[in-house]
């Protein structure tokens, strides 16, 4: 059923629209850039699911969130260095005929995601 993601801007209480996002496939410590993109006016990329149905596939994969750039162009005075400046997500995907979700809820200084339906 694909995979999905969507980001919150919890400091503002929104979508993080705007927010550039890169999706990687990962063997170990080497990563396969898929896609890069920016998130829309509601969160999400704006292509759709990051893989349709059918084309997931077993294995691990990675999102990196660019959190600080973000939060710096919204006009957030931030220190430098930034306390998050990537927030990158590991994760596995067992099942590929289920739905995979990947929600981030992120402000500057914290974040947190699960899997979601």
């Amino acid at each position: 059923m694909g995979l999905t993601t969507h980001v919150l801007d919890t400091m503002h209480g929104c979508p993080a629209a705007g927010m550039a996002v890169a999706l990687y496939t990962t063997d170990g410590e080497r990563a396969s850039l898929v896609k890069r993109f920016t998130l829309n006016d509601d969160g999400r990329c704006p292509d759709g699911p990051l893989y349709r149905d059918g084309e997931l596939e077993q294995g691990t994969y990675r999102l990196v969130f660019d959190v600080a750039t973000y939060f710096k162009e919204r006009g957030v005075a931030l220190p430098e260095p930034t306390f998050l400046d990537k927030v990158s997500l590991d994760f596995g995907v067992a099942h590929p005929e289920q739905h995979y979700h990947v929600p981030l809820l992120v402000s500057p200084w914290s974040y947190s995601t699960y899997r979601g339906s």
